[in-house]
């Protein structure tokens, strides 16, 4: 496996169904994709050139080769770094509304027991140049930097609400894009690959269980595995996002919505909110 070999990346945005937009490329036997974000461009650059393509079935060859890892979006260093080693690579860009991301991000983590209940304290705008929370919702500043660095036609747009809007078009978008024959959609195509109101196991009891998880891990899946876990899990109650602080946080995206406008070159107008 060489780097000559990798074809695309999907590049993010996190919390805007980038996981589905894998699940069906994968179901294609034309495409491979590795299932773990690598985060080598972002996070694991230091591993070198060797354990990144390691990451890589030789299966793959002669396929569509790609990854995902949604952290290349707004990672300082990574245009450069995906510049260097895979300048021929075609980028695919998948976005949500950054204030349903934000708050979609604060729940998962909210769930995981890594954030409180007072919302605020993590979502006012004015933290937003401490946060990574707010601050990667500001696709345009990032996106910008790799149309500059590989041209508008290698990176395509797409958006959230496609997925379920139109999920066949959305694939369609992609297929062109990446030069792959129409394939259809997995038979749960339509449907979300995570909800975040499904019952979870509580943070602190899993934290407590936490020495189990190499013990079960062989068997997530399996009937007796998934019936122990729907006797701990419940109902996550999330702090709800008020209008008041949705206001603020449209207005706080608003330049950077009308500048991915212009990049884009679509209209995002509905991200605007009731506030318009």
């Amino acid at each position: 496996m060489n780097f000559s070999d990798i074809d695309f990346l999907i590049i993010g945005s996190g919390k805007s169904a980038t996981t589905w937009l894998q699940m069906q490329l994968q179901s294609d036997p034309a495409v491979y994709m590795p299932d773990p974000e690598i985060h080598f461009f972002s996070r694991n650059y230091d591993r070198g050139e060797d354990w990144y393509l390691s990451q890589f079935d030789n299966a793959g060859l002669g396929k569509t080769i790609g990854e995902k890892s949604n952290s290349y979006l707004d990672a300082p260093d990574a245009v450069p770094l995906i510049k260097r080693h895979l300048h021929h690579v075609k980028l695919i860009a998948q976005l949500r509304n950054p204030v349903e991301r934000a708050y979609s991000n604060y729940c998962m983590r909210f769930r995981r027991g890594e954030l409180g209940a007072d919302i605020e304290s993590y979502l006012k705008p004015s933290l937003a140049g401490h946060t990574r929370l707010l601050s990667s919702g500001k696709y345009a500043n990032y996106l910008q930097s790799f149309v500059d660095h590989f041209g508008r036609e290698k990176l395509l747009f797409l958006f959230f609400e496609g997925v379920a809007g139109d999920p066949e078009g959305q694939m369609s978008q992609v297929r062109a894009h990446l030069g792959l024959r129409q394939y259809p959609l997995t038979s749960d195509g339509g449907k979300k690959v995570k909800d975040k109101t499904a019952p979870n196991v509580p943070a602190e009891l899993s934290k407590r269980l936490g020495w189990m998880k190499p013990i079960v891990r062989p068997l997530r899946g399996t009937a007796p595995f998934e019936t122990a876990r729907g006797w701990l899990a419940r109902e996550i109650h999330y702090p709800p996002l008020t209008d008041d602080l949705r206001y603020r946080l449209i207005d706080y995206y608003r330049p950077s919505i009308t500048a991915l406008e212009e990049l884009s070159g679509q209209s995002v107008s509905h991200w605007y909110g009731p506030s318009d």
